[in-house]
């Protein structure tokens, strides 16, 4: 390990390695340090990812996860074919619930008709032809055939050893114990490093990594936790694309959905949980006493102040926590499915979702913040994986801008 770079990344997720792809892109020749703080990478929320690659359709006009998702997805899928990464066109289904649901649906095929997506208005029966298992009870779904998806650790794989092959550095175990930014100077281990420019994709850590720099003091992460349940494989039932429900646009996720697996294995989820810590996977696992009382602070003033219906979404989640509630959630897309064609699965994930402290509410765009010669890639979640590669390069162009 040198003590100066070029370039020093923060983080070992699909940002920071999408950022060092473009990196070595662009400025070939220019040395690269990724700082990871884990023995490997894609350990959290990257290497869980379902590998969806999103149309976009979710994200209003003008918003940064809707300009991305159209480039990202195929640059994505272009990135999987050309090195032989396993791809799978799943189509995507989108089904009202409701007649509560008219007004997201009809948003949402409108986005989709506008934006060039291949969209195809559903009535009844084309739907229980497509999926007989399906809830057509309001005669009507969005289908998006081209959905594609990808495995997501074969993709970190594979930037990983095209990053090494273009003399990229790894330096795994690392967190940054100290940050000068007026000097270009970050810490490590008791290690000096100096550096030209620092991408801060950190991920679960993105706001503490930025206060290292005196940065982001206005936004604050809950970590929301998703789990799954299976598809057992003695069941009955069959699903033959991604269903989703049309969901709450107040808040950014997506509701409990199916998901077919390159694996050719089908999981319901994910929750959407609010818990104590960055990396709580399991029961009580590693939380901090001090920033659980934070999470549990700012968790009541959102419940408190109801804003954009926070009480009604948390009301709801509480309700997916046991078996019987998440099946609840599961039969407004299935009808017929019943406890015994599903398990408990070990998938689980953490979404590392900033809310704002002075609204109080959910920050629902990516954020990039620029600080002299340091950007900070502030709340990378989904879509960020679909978004990757074209984000990638809007954090290049951000991070020259004088």
């Amino acid at each position: 390990m040198k003590d100066y770079y070029d370039n020093i990344i923060i983080g070992g997720g699909i940002i920071g390695l999408s950022v060092a792809k473009e990196i070595i892109k662009k400025e070939y020749g220019s040395s690269v340090l990724l700082i990871e703080k884990e023995s490997a990478l894609g350990l959290h929320a990257s290497g869980r990812n379902s590998g969806v690659l999103h149309s976009g359709i979710y994200y209003p006009d003008g918003s940064e996860k809707a300009k991305h998702c159209h480039n990202g997805s195929t640059d994505m899928l272009h990135f999987c074919l050309d090195n032989d990464i396993p791809s799978k066109k799943t189509g995507k289904i989108i089904l009202p619930a409701s007649d509560k649901d008219d007004g997201g649906f009809n948003m949402l095929l409108s986005r989709a008709s506008s934006r060039g997506n291949n969209v195809e208005f559903l009535d009844r029966q084309q739907l229980r032809e497509l999926e007989p298992f399906a809830n057509s009870a309001m005669g009507k779904a969005i289908y998006l055939p081209n959905t594609i998806v990808v495995n997501s650790t074969l993709v970190i794989n594979k930037l990983y050893e095209i990053l090494c092959s273009n003399s990229v550095e790894f330096k795994f175990n690392s967190k940054i114990t100290f940050a000068d930014p007026e000097k270009s100077i970050v810490t490590l281990k008791g290690d000096k490093i100096k550096y030209g420019k620092l991408y801060n994709c950190s991920g679960q850590n993105i706001d503490k990594v930025a206060k290292q720099f005196s940065a982001s003091n206005q936004y604050s992460m809950i970590p929301i936790k998703g789990t799954y349940y299976k598809l057992k494989d003695n069941s009955n039932i069959v699903i033959n694309h991604l269903i989703y429900p049309v969901p709450d646009l107040n808040v950014p996720f997506l509701g409990i959905h199916t998901l077919n697996t390159i694996q050719e294995e089908t999981y319901f989820g994910p929750s959407a949980m609010p818990v104590l810590g960055r990396e709580q996977y399991k029961y009580l696992d590693s939380i901090n006493s001090n920033e659980a009382i934070n999470i549990v602070r700012n968790l009541g003033m959102l419940y408190m102040k109801d804003i954009d219906g926070f009480r009604k979404y948390a009301n709801n989640e509480v309700k997916n926590f046991g078996k019987n509630g998440f099946i609840k959630s599961v039969r407004k897309l299935i009808p017929s499915l019943t406890n015994h064609d599903i398990e408990k699965s070990e998938k689980v994930g953490i979404r590392a979702q900033l809310i704002n402290n002075k609204s109080l509410k959910f920050e629902m765009d990516f954020l990039i913040e620029k600080q002299d010669n340091v950007v900070h890639v502030l709340n990378a979640v989904s879509p960020a994986f679909t978004c990757s590669f074209s984000l990638a390069k809007s954090i290049l162009e951000y991070s020259n801008d004088k």
